[in-house]
């Protein structure tokens, strides 16, 4: 059994799975509950880890055969700087869904940081992983 079917099979991921890494994207935008937080865009830190098959890109050489993380990440910078989220969490979650659904990845784990969030803490943020499983019919097509 392959990595990637692993994934589908049990929504966890194999500890010999291939990952692409997308480390502390520097974004800004409308994020928080309070009032002030919404009037002026924040500083958002995000950082993904994305399972896919690197085995034809490695053996070929071939840019065809390598899943396309450039586009990703640009996808992800324009829903976040467009975005008007009041939860790190529901934000997390929309990142999550454009690339497994969007992008068609087996899963990702998706980590955003809310710099000086918090008195006394360098940041706060959240962690979350989701597969296409995680997604009903009716989220994916929103």
């Amino acid at each position: 059994m392959s990595s990637l079917s692993a994934v589908a099979d049990t929504g966890r991921l194999p500890a010999d799975a291939d990952l692409v890494e997308i480390d502390a994207l520097r974004l800004r935008c409308v994020i928080g509950c309070r009032e002030e937080e919404r009037r002026d865009l924040s500083d958002v830190v995000i950082s993904l880890r994305i399972a896919v098959d690197a085995r034809p890109a490695g053996v070929s050489d071939a840019l065809a055969d390598a899943w396309n993380y450039r586009t990703v990440t640009k996808a992800v910078i324009g829903h976040v700087e467009n975005s008007a989220y009041r939860t790190v969490e529901a934000l997390a979650t929309a990142i999550a869904r454009l690339v497994v659904i969007g992008h068609a990845a087996p899963y990702v784990r998706v980590r955003v940081v809310k710099p000086g969030a918090l008195r006394f803490a360098d940041s706060v943020g959240l962690v979350l992983e989701r597969t296409p499983a995680d997604f009903t019919p009716l989220e994916v097509s929103s």
